[in-house]
């Protein structure tokens, strides 16, 4: 195929050979196959802001660090080197978020290259040496469908402890490898320790996982498991092999009428997302 213009600066540089097809377009990039000498990869090009259905909402963004105060400044008061700043911010989250969760053995896709723009990254591959499918799209038996929650739930922990919560984790960014599935899309990636949003988020993630899995296993629908790793991790508890059990005891307290509120119109906008993506994916 031709060579879109966003890849063409890396074919002049010599990072890849030659582009083969177009994989997919999403809420936030464009993803091709490429060829780089001996191996296929996929190219990631992010859309432009203005081009994007996911928006860098403020709860993601809390507490990100930015090269100095004077990018700060900018992307506090909203100039055009200050949006501009904010983008790389938000295109690079992703990249340090996969360098991080791969040193820290979470399944994530191979990173190679960042530059202008576009993520070079490992091709994820199912059993034919296809790329792979989300999990939207595959039909599961329930011991299939509790044997992929327990190995994804073993991957959030691992991200937890690596202090990464995904955000925006579903059926629709993780992909089923030839070994096993394989969570993608990690621009919107928070700070465990450092947003005030990670425990929210961390329970939506874990939610997702449940009501996907448990549509083919029932059973999972009764679980708790958000709750349990996010306690054990606040009382410093958590560990990539802590043993879960999917129970919770709820403690009284004073109720944050305002993070309900924002819980219940997160969880609307994340419906109408969910339901946009599955008209797409027809």
């Amino acid at each position: 195929m031709k060579t879109p213009a966003r890849l063409q600066s890396l074919v002049d540089e010599g990072l890849i050979d030659s582009v083969q097809r177009q994989l997919m377009s999403g809420k936030e990039a464009m993803v091709f196959v490429v060829r780089c000498g001996g191996e296929v990869r996929c190219a990631k090009v992010y859309k432009e802001a203005t081009q994007r259905s996911f928006r860098q909402a403020v709860d993601y963004t809390e507490n990100r660090k930015v090269k100095n105060s004077r990018q700060a400044r900018a992307m506090a008061k909203g100039t055009r080197f200050g949006r501009e700043a904010q983008e790389a911010a938000w295109q690079s989250a992703e990249v340090d978020a996969l360098y991080r969760l791969a040193a820290a053995g979470v399944r994530v896709p191979k990173p190679f290259n960042f530059f202008e723009g576009v993520l070079l990254m490992e091709l994820v591959a199912d059993e034919h040496g296809d790329a792979a499918p989300r999990l939207n799209d595959v039909a599961f038996t329930p011991e299939q469908a509790r044997a992929h929650h327990a190995t994804l739930l073993a991957e959030v922990v691992r991200m937890l402890c690596a202090g990464v919560v995904h955000g925006d984790l579903s059926e629709f960014n993780i992909l089923l490898a030839a070994d096993g599935p394989v969570i993608i899309d990690l621009p919107q990636a928070v700070d465990a320790a450092g947003n005030n949003h990670a425990q929210r988020m961390l329970l939506r993630d874990v939610g997702n996982l449940r009501d996907f899995f448990g549509r083919s296993a029932p059973e999972l629908l009764a679980t708790q498991f958000g709750a349990e790793i996010w306690d054990l991790f606040q009382r410093g508890a958590l560990g990539p092999e802590t043993p879960l059990t999917g129970r919770y005891e709820h403690r009284a307290g004073t109720v944050d009428l305002g993070g309900v509120l924002r819980e219940i119109d997160n969880a609307r906008a994340e419906e109408a997302a969910r339901l946009l993506r599955m008209q797409t994916a027809r």
